[in-house]
């Protein structure tokens, strides 16, 4: 079986979006053929191939995004659009 290529930016470019706060939003396109971040001029965008049931492209993509930023992803909290594509998260120091 062919292994999932996961396309990630920089975690600098990601770190350059979170503001003062620590927080950092994400529109999220569940359901995808790839996983993948992206940033272009609408801000941070994550593909998953999670389908949007039980929370499991929530869970994909703290795990994207921890695996981007080089952190755990337990220092991700979704603060805001648990059912929503466009989610803001937390990222803890």
């Amino acid at each position: 079986m062919a292994r999932i290529r996961i396309e990630l930016p920089e975690a600098a470019a990601i770190h350059a979006l979170i503001d003062a706060e620590g927080r950092l939003a994400v529109r999220v396109t569940p359901g995808a053929k790839v996983e993948m971040l992206d940033i272009g001029d609408a801000g941070l965008q994550a593909k998953v191939r999670a389908k949007p049931e039980d929370g499991k492209a929530n869970d994909a993509v703290r795990d994207l995004l921890s695996r981007a930023l080089g952190i755990a992803p337990s220092r991700l909290t979704l603060l805001r659009g648990a059912t929503s594509r466009e989610k803001m998260f937390r990222v803890a120091d």
